[in-house]
């Protein structure tokens, strides 16, 4: 078979492919959401897309490959919806409370995937037994406050304080707000981001009075 061949024997065509890889996802998603991780099946997960277990098969390699594939689409478009509203700050104050009521309202209005993704990060294991997705697999949301952190500190803007630490806390507390909101669909989340960025504004703010020029 050529590479660009796909098992029927028709040429591959990048375009349908992709289309087909984003209808699994995308029922992957709600099938994990609304019926949790063991329920969720090839064949149930082939049912909701109204497509042949053996489609997901040709596109995925087995079940763990497609939820490790799911993972990554929604930290991918998290961060697609998330990067274009760090760039528009120029303080560090700034993008740190963009950061956190981004999080919190790409996660409002895609409540599916944050299930999805809470549900798969949780119980994804890799052959030895291990989490497929253990806390330390990704320290790039670490890295990027960490970073909004130091600058604020070096220009003044932020208190001497341990960007380390801090870009530690401000990501468990969002953690904490979708775990709850998760378990608690009642929870109201715009009320939750307020708080957040209030609480962490005059937790960073410098209080020292700026020297005259």
């Amino acid at each position: 078979m050529r590479p660009d061949d796909s098992p029927s024997g028709r040429k591959r065509n990048p375009i349908i492919e992709e289309a087909r890889r984003a209808q699994i996802i995308a029922a992957t998603i709600e099938t994990v959401a609304t019926t949790g991780y063991a329920q969720a099946s090839l064949a149930q997960i082939a049912q909701n897309a109204e497509i042949s277990k053996s489609v997901i098969s040709y596109h995925f390699s087995g079940k763990d490959d497609l939820l490790a594939q799911v993972v990554e689409q929604i930290y991918e478009d998290a961060w697609a919806y998330i990067g274009p509203r760090l760039e528009t700050e120029t303080s560090a104050a700034g993008r740190l409370r963009a950061y956190i009521e981004a999080n919190l309202q790409y996660m409002k209005t895609h409540r599916n995937r944050l299930l999805a993704v809470m549900t798969i990060v949780g119980n994804l294991r890799a052959a030895d037994g291990s989490m497929r997705f253990p806390p330390s697999s990704d320290d790039s949301v670490i890295t990027l406050l960490t970073e909004i952190l130091e600058d604020g500190r070096r220009d003044g803007e932020f208190r001497d304080l341990d960007p380390r630490v801090v870009a530690v806390t401000v990501g468990q507390a969002l953690v904490g707000v979708l775990g709850e909101w998760a378990m608690n669909p009642d929870a109201d989340l715009d009320a939750y981001t307020a708080e957040l960025v209030v609480l962490f504004d005059h937790a960073t703010r410098n209080q020292e009075p700026h020297p005259c020029p």
